[in-house]
C-alpha cells in the first residue's frame, strides 16, 4: 500500500503542469517570455550550442534524425531550461513533434496521460556543440504517468520502449536524461546539480511488485569532466534566480516578532559520483513512482544521489540492449532537503510536502537551466 497516496496525484500534476499552453497550443510564442527571460550565455569560443531546425519540417510520424548524443527531459519547466541552453532563438513550441510508431505504444498508455492527451511521444530539436551532434528531446512518456495496471503491483512501462526506440533511430553513443529532483544531501542546495552513472528503482505503488524494483543499473564509462568547471562558472550567472527569499511565518498568529530571516546566497555547483568526488562512486539516482523528497529525517542520502521519477527506466532499457549506449543522469536540485521536524501531516496540512512542491513550482525552470548548463559541460567535454 502506498504510504503517501496524495503524492501520486501531486507527481502527476507536476509532470503535466503547463501541458495545455505548451504542448497543445499551436502558437509558438506562448513560451517566449519565460524562454527568452535570461541574458545570452557566454559560452567558450566554438562551443556554444547551435540549434538546427530541420527544413523542410519533418512529419511527426518520421523517425528521429541521427545524433551523437541524445538529451532527454520531461516537464515543461525542464523543457524551458533545456531550450534556454541548447536552442537559443528557437522557442520550445517550435520543436519538431515526434509520434513515430505511436500506435504500438498507445495500448500501454493510461488514458489522460500527457502522451495520450497530446497524441505523441515527444518533441525534439537537433543542435551541435562544437562538432558533436546533439538531439534535445522532451518526452511525453513518464513512469509515473503512463502505467496501465497489469496485476497487483505491476503495470506497463512504455517509457522503457521509448528509450529503446530513441537509441535505435538516432544511433546515439551517449544518452543523458536530465531534469529536476529532490535533494537528499543537506549540503546539496537549491540549484546544485548531481551527475551520476547509476540509477535505482525505489517503487511503492503500481510497480512495487515488478522484478526490477530495488535494482540498480550502472553505465561504466569515463564521463568527460574537462568542461565541467566552465559549466559551473556559467551557472553562477543564474545564481540570483535560485536565491531563496527572507523567511517568516505565513500569518501574524505565530509568535514571531523579529524581521524575516535572510537565506544565504546560493552558489550552484555540480556534484559528481565520478571517482567518489562528492558522493560514493556510482551512487544512484533514486527513481520512485510517486512524489518523494529528501528530508533531514529520512536520510535518503544513504541510498542515493537525489530522488526523481523516471531515470532508472533508462538503465533498465539499456540493460536489455545488446549494444547499449553510454548513459548518465543529470538532475538539478529543484527542492532542497526539507526540514524533517515539520509535521508530515497534521490538521489537514502536510507542511513538508507543501514546501517541496512550493520550491519546485517557484524555481523549477531556473534550476533546470542550471541542469542544462551542467549537461552542456558533459557534451562539450566529448568534443575535447
Amino acid at each position: 500500500m502506498l504510504a503517501h497516496p496524495e503524492r501520486k496525484e501531486i507527481a502527476r500534476y507536476l509532470l503535466s503542469r503547463g501541458l495545455d499552453p505548451v504542448d497543445l497550443a499551436p502558437d509558438p510564442e506562448r513560451l517566449a517570455a519565460g524562454f527568452e527571460a535570461a541574458a545570452p550565455i557566454d559560452f567558450p569560443d566554438g562551443l556554444a550550442p547551435v540549434p538546427h531546425p530541420l527544413s523542410p519540417a519533418p512529419s511527426p510520424d518520421d523517425q528521429l534524425p541521427t545524433a551523437d548524443v541524445v538529451v532527454i527531459t520531461w516537464t515543461v519547466d525542464e523543457l524551458t531550461g533545456l531550450a534556454r541552453v541548447f536552442s537559443r532563438g528557437v522557442s520550445p513550441t517550435g520543436w519538431h513533434r515526434y509520434r513515430h510508431n505511436f500506435a504500438a505504444f498507445q495500448p500501454n498508455i493510461r488514458g489522460h496521460a500527457p502522451a495520450a492527451t497530446s497524441g505523441r511521444l515527444g518533441s525534439y530539436l537537433p543542435a551541435t556543440v562544437g562538432t558533436t551532434r546533439v538531439l534535445a528531446m522532451k518526452s511525453e512518456l513518464h513512469l509515473n504517468q503512463d502505467g496501465v495496471r497489469t496485476g497487483e503491483g505491476t503495470a506497463t512501462l512504455p517509457v522503457k520502449d521509448f528509450f529503446k526506440q530513441v537509441v535505435a533511430e538516432t544511433g546515439a553513443s551517449v544518452v543523458l536524461t536530465i531534469g529536476t529532483a529532490g535533494s537528499v544531501f543537506e549540503e546539496f542546495e537549491l540549484g546544485d546539480v548531481v551527475v551520476t552513472r547509476a540509477a535505482k528503482f525505489r517503487l511503492q505503488d503500481e510497480f512495487r511488485n515488478e522484478p526490477f524494483n530495488g535494482r540498480t543499473y550502472t553505465s561504466d564509462w569515463a564521463l568527460p569532466s574537462g568542461r565541467l568547471n566552465d559549466a559551473t562558472a556559467l551557472m553562477q550567472e543564474f545564481a540570483d534566480q535560485v536565491r531563496e527569499p527572507p523567511f517568516a511565518p505565513p500569518t501574524k498568529r505565530f509568535a514571531f516578532d523579529t524581521a524575516p530571516i535572510d537565506a544565504p546566497a546560493n552558489r550552484p555547483d555540480i556534484k559528481l559520483e565520478l571517482g567518489g568526488r562528492d558522493m560514493p562512486e556510482f551512487h544512484p539516482i533514486l527513481t520512485t513512482d510517486y512524489f518523494e523528497y529528501g528530508t533531514s529525517a529520512n536520510h535518503l542520502e544513504q541510498e542515493g544521489a537525489a530522488v526523481e521519477m523516471g531515470d532508472a527506466a533508462l538503465g533498465l532499457a539499456c540493460s536489455e540492449l545488446d549494444a547499449p549506449p553510454r548513459w548518465a543522469v543529470v538532475r538539478n536540485m529543484s527542492d532542497p532537503v526539507i526540514n524533517g521536524d515539520l509535521p508530515a501531516k497534521q490538521f489537514h496540512l502536510n507542511e513538508q510536502t507543501t514546501w517541496a512542491v512550493g520550491y519546485y513550482t517557484a524555481y523549477g525552470q531556473w534550476t533546470s537551466t542550471l541542469g542544462a548548463l551542467a549537461t552542456w559541460g558533459i557534451v562539450a567535454g566529448l568534443d575535447g
